[in-house]
């Protein structure tokens, strides 16, 4: 990361949640059009997000890390990876991009652009499902970058692909993302006042995921030999 300029970077996450967001909002918006069937809807909005994600990863993940989520920005400052101006900045661009997102969305599908969402989406279950839903998603990417760097934008993918339909709160694990779904009164929409309740809930489930893992990627020097973990090589 430290070969690209700041510049570079700060653009990269801003396209990148842009262009996330703009999946998620639009793929819900297409998704309602075409069936009536509220499932049928999520599959269609739960299939392209993830699969964007691995895309994203892919390319841009080279140049700034492919945060696009503040909730990740937060963790890797806590890991002393960020200064705190420079995930200030992270954290500025990846709600602006995501914003954008939103709006480009409306424009594509000819919507008024600007937009405050009706959909309620608070309560102690849409909470605790954000919790799950953000330490999950830490989870992935912290072990993932320990054991499968590579495997990463596969494993972010399908994790989310998985907890949009696992989690009560459908998956936004994401602040950028809840602030920028505020402003669309679409299928993935979600009430400006209940925005604050979602962010609250990430970080805690960031933070959750930052302390237990930070002791369980640990490797120690020795272990006795019956706590020895065994693999069998097969082929």
């Amino acid at each position: 990361m430290s070969e690209f300029t700041l510049s570079r970077r700060l653009v990269a996450e801003a396209l990148g949640t842009a262009m996330l967001v703009g999946t998620v909002v639009g793929s819900g918006i297409m998704a309602d059009k075409l069936s009536d069937d509220v499932a049928v809807s999520l599959l269609g909005n739960t299939i392209p997000t993830g699969a964007i994600l691995v895309v994203l990863i892919t390319l841009l993940g080279p140049i700034s890390g492919a945060h696009f989520n503040p909730a990740v920005t937060f963790v890797f400052w806590l890991k002393r990876e960020l200064t705190v101006p420079i995930a200030l900045a992270y954290i500025a661009v990846q709600i602006l991009g995501g914003i954008c997102g939103s709006l480009i969305a409306h424009v594509m599908f000819e919507l008024p652009v600007w937009q405050a969402s009706t959909t309620v989406r608070t309560g102690s279950s849409q909470w605790v499902a954000e919790v799950v839903a953000t330490f999950g998603l830490l989870a992935s990417i912290l072990a993932g970058i320990r054991f499968r760097a590579e495997a990463v934008p596969w494993l972010v993918g399908l994790y989310i692909t998985a907890a949009y339909w696992f989690t009560a709160s459908t998956s936004f694990a994401n602040p950028a993302v809840a602030i920028s779904r505020a402003f669309t009164d679409t299928f993935a929409g979600i009430r400006p006042v209940d925005v604050p309740g979602f962010i609250v809930a990430q970080l805690i489930g960031a933070a959750l995921a930052l302390a237990l893992f930070s002791w369980l990627l640990q490797a120690e020097k020795s272990v006795p030999e019956g706590e020895k973990v065994h693999t069998q090589k097969t082929g």
